[in-house]
Order: structure tokens, then C-alpha cells, then sequence
């Protein structure tokens, strides 16, 4: 006899039929003290997902993604195309946090706080257990004849389920263009804005598409997550994990049996009652071991321990828990590998933090005109430059002049002397630094200046002065 485990398992997935067509899922409706607690954060995370692009800090947007006009706001910290660096830094310690995570604590991420999961899990499948019914109730439907009672049923559904997408679309796009710019639009109408609605129609239908009818297999099929744990997880890592070594004992699993002493005749504790596969939204059956279509939702969890309970077996048969603690008892400790990541994310933390501290609201840039070189009046050298002033505040500048701090000379606007930068905005100009003679010390020099709003400096910048060479 072979002692070569049986893998075939992992040549399909739950939800393609043999023949490869789609199969839906029904679990049972989950209950335990594990979904008890993931409901409370689900519903803290869906407020914030839902409020987080309606709440300002300092004027700022809380969470904004505007790639169109690339404007980025972060926790209130507004973002610009000149500060994209920090904002890569902050997606590679996103990256590096979650997979330090991954490391420690397996898929955890997906159960608990992605939010796919969320709100196909503590929204679209619980309004279905409303409607439809639990597990044997939607099966009994699905087979249904289409009769009144199924027509009203679906009808039903379908109409929630798209306006909770459409809900989405909304706040969706509000993180993408701005609430300012929803709420406008929403207060216009739709007559006035027809590319925004069609826009906003197409995202409900992907919504749709996703919670309605392709669901679970986001997280089986689409999400790439599931297959970076593959390559991060080891024998440490902490999984929802079947007890292998207590539930198939010496003889394997087998029915339960209240007449037999279990110990006795070496039967493990697991009594096949497969209800850990009937409530599993992505339907593996855990036992077979870490699976990349394991979500790390826990609905396993309570159920079996809801099962030990009523046959008074020890819960705990399948538990948060690494392959090392369940064969060899060894507690979770941390591992060079996370103490690396730990590391590597503590530096780019305090990078990331200093990098904000030393941010300005304010960004001047003053460059000299390609092509251009000095030109010399009498005992005054000056040069032509062009400038940006970026305004990445919620406040108007309305009087914004230029200085020279060093060395001395003067400043003179090219076109329109009275600047005016609007908030979240930039403004471009051109001007001439003249110079006298005798400040000019290199033809080659660096020049400070200084940029003032109603007589206070908010940015100083730094650009290159020419002048003759023989002044070297």
C-alpha cells in the first residue's frame, strides 16, 4: 500500500463542474464566537470604506485616488505628482507589511479585512440568507421551477444586490474624483453629467457581476494573493489548519459512534461529518491540508468546534495553528525570516515618517530658460528664468511675491506682478534675476530665493546664475 497522500484534489476547484461549467456554492450559514467577531469588524471596516472618502483632515480628503488628475490624499496627507516617491514608499511598506503578515499569520488578511470578502460575505450573503434562505433552502430554490415564489425571490435579490452596488459605484467614485465633485454632480443631475452616469453604470455592473455571479471565485481564481502565499508560508506559519494528528489518530476518521470508546480503538477525533466543507464559502475541504483557495474566514472553525461541542469531544480540531505546533507542539515564535521583515519595515516606516515632517505645503521651482545665457546692462548681469509654483493646500495664496536672499539683487515678474495661486493648484510664470557686477563672483553661481505670501515666506528654492567667465 502506497503511502503517497492523494493529491487529485488539487486538480479542480469547487466551483467548475466536471464538464467546466460554473458551479455554485452554497455554504451553510456560519454562527460561533468567530464570526461574532469578524461581523464587529466587518461592519467598523464597511463604515469606514464607506465614510472614509466623505471625512476631511484639514480640508484635505481622508482617502482620495484621483488618477486622473493624479492628486492623491493619504490619511489627510495630500500627495502630488512631485511627491510620487512618497507615495511608492508608502505602497512598498504596504506590500512589505502585508507580507511580513502572510509570514506570521497566513491568509489572514483575506477573512478578516479584504474587502471582497467583506462584503460578499457580511453584506451579499447575508441579504441571501434573508431572501433565499440558508444552505438546503437555496439549494431547493436553485432547482426550483420557475413559479411565482422564485421569480419574486430572485427579482428580489438581483434589485438589492444592485442597488448596493450602485451604493459602491458611488463611493467608489468617490475615491477616485473627489465627494466634492460626487455630490456636485449628484445635486446637477444626471441630464448634466451623462459620461459620469454611464461611468457609473459600468462600474455597478462590475459590482454586480462580481457579488451576483462570479463571488468566491475573485478570491480562488483572480486574486494573486492566494498564490503569494504559496510562496510565503512554511511550516511556522500560522494557518486555520485541521489537526491532522488528533483527528485521523491511528485508524482515521470515522463516523460517530456514542456506543465505542474512541481512544481505545484508535479512531481520530474527526467524525467525517463533512460540515466544515458545507460551510466553507469556497468549498475545500480543510482537512486536506493548507489550500491556496483557503480564505482563513474561520467558518470551519466554529462549526467543528460547534460539532465537538454536541459530541463531547475537545474543541480545537481545526484552530488557528502552525504544521510545527500540530506535529511537533512548538509554539509560534518569530523567525529570522519575520525578524528580517520586521526590520525592513521598521526602516521604511522611519523613513516614510521623516520624509512627511520634512514635506512642505509649498513647492517652488525656478529653472533657467534653456538656450538663454546671461545678459549684461551697464554693472547688472540678469538671466531669465521660468517657475512652478505648486499649492498643495486647501487655502488660496493670494498675493505671492518672489525675493532674493542671496546674494543680493532683485526679482522682476515677467507679464502679470500680482500672483495668485489657487488651492490645490500651480501657477507658471517667467522672471529675470539681475544681479549687480560685483555679486557675480562665478559664472556658474547658486542663487537662493525666496517665496512669499502677503509678506510671509512659505518656500525657499535654489537655481543656477550664469554670468561671465571671467569673473572665475
Amino acid at each position: 500500500m502506497s503511502n503517497i497522500p492523494d493529491e487529485s484534489f488539487r486538480d479542480s476547484i469547487a466551483t467548475i463542474n466536471e464538464e467546466g461549467k460554473r458551479n455554485f456554492i452554497f455554504p451553510k450559514k456560519p454562527s460561533g464566537k468567530y464570526y461574532d467577531k469578524r461581523k464587529l469588524l466587518s461592519y467598523f471596516l464597511l463604515a469606514f470604506l464607506l465614510s472614509a472618502p466623505f471625512l476631511k483632515i484639514n480640508g484635505n480628503q481622508f482617502l482620495l485616488f484621483n488618477v486622473l488628475e493624479r492628486k492623491f490624499s493619504i490619511f489627510g496627507f495630500p500627495f502630488w505628482p512631485q511627491d510620487f516617491y512618497i507615495f511608492v514608499l508608502s505602497m512598498i511598506i504596504g506590500v512589505v507589511g502585508l507580507t511580513l503578515f502572510t509570514v506570521a499569520f497566513g491568509r489572514i488578511f483575506c477573512g478578516w479585512f479584504c474587502p471582497q470578502t467583506i462584503f460578499m460575505e457580511m453584506v451579499f450573503r447575508r441579504i441571501e440568507y434573508w431572501i433565499d434562505g440558508d444552505r438546503g433552502a437555496q439549494m431547493r430554490l436553485a432547482k426550483q421551477e420557475w413559479n411565482g415564489e422564485k421569480i419574486r425571490k430572485r427579482l428580489t435579490k438581483w434589485l438589492v444586490f444592485f442597488i448596493i452596488s450602485f451604493v459602491i459605484a458611488n463611493v467608489f467614485l468617490a475615491y477616485l474624483i473627489g465627494s466634492d465633485k460626487l455630490l456636485e454632480y449628484i445635486e446637477e443631475g444626471p441630464r448634466e453629467n451623462i459620461s459620469t452616469l454611464i461611468a457609473l453604470l459600468i462600474f455597478t455592473g462590475v459590482f454586480y457581476f462580481v457579488f451576483a455571479w462570479f463571488r468566491e471565485q475573485v478570491c480562488i481564481i483572480a486574486c494573486p494573493y492566494g498564490r503569494m502565499q504559496g510562496v510565503l508560508l512554511d511550516n511556522k506559519s500560522i494557518n486555520v489548519a485541521y489537526d491532522h494528528v488528533r483527528g485521523e489518530g491511528e485508524k482515521g476518521r470515522a463516523k460517530w459512534d456514542k456506543r465505542e470508546d474512541r481512544a481505545a480503538s484508535g479512531k481520530g477525533d474527526c467524525i467525517d461529518c463533512k460540515q466544515c466543507i458545507v460551510v466553507c464559502p469556497t468549498g475545500i475541504d480543510i482537512r486536506n491540508g493548507t489550500q491556496l483557495e483557503c480564505i482563513n474566514c474561520t467558518a470551519c472553525i466554529d462549526e467543528c468546534d460547534t460539532i465537538m461541542d454536541k459530541v463531547g469531544l475537545p474543541k480545537g480540531l481545526i484552530r488557528y495553528a502552525s504544521e510545527d505546533e500540530i506535529v511537533k507542539k512548538e509554539k509560534f515564535k518569530l523567525t529570522s525570516r519575520m525578524k528580517g521583515y520586521i526590520a525592513v519595515l521598521a526602516i521604511l516606516i522611519g523613513i516614510l515618517i521623516g520624509l512627511l515632517f520634512l514635506r512642505n505645503d509649498v513647492e517652488a521651482n525656478v529653472f533657467r530658460l534653456p538656450g538663454q545665457l546671461y545678459e549684461q546692462k551697464g554693472n547688472v548681469i540678469s538671466n531669465v528664468f521660468t517657475f512652478k509654483i505648486v499649492n498643495k493646500t486647501v487655502k488660496d495664496f493670494e498675493n505671492v511675491s518672489f525675493k532674493l536672499e542671496k546674494p543680493e539683487g532683485v526679482i522682476r515678474l515677467v507679464g502679470n506682478k500680482h500672483i495668485v495661486v489657487q488651492k490645490e493648484d500651480l501657477y507658471q510664470g517667467t522672471l529675470f534675476i539681475e544681479i549687480p557686477t560685483n555679486e557675480v563672483t562665478k559664472d556658474k553661481m547658486k542663487v537662493k530665493i525666496g517665496v512669499y505670501n502677503d509678506g510671509k515666506l512659505i518656500e525657499t528654492t535654489t537655481t543656477t546664475f550664469l554670468g561671465p567667465r571671467s569673473f572665475n
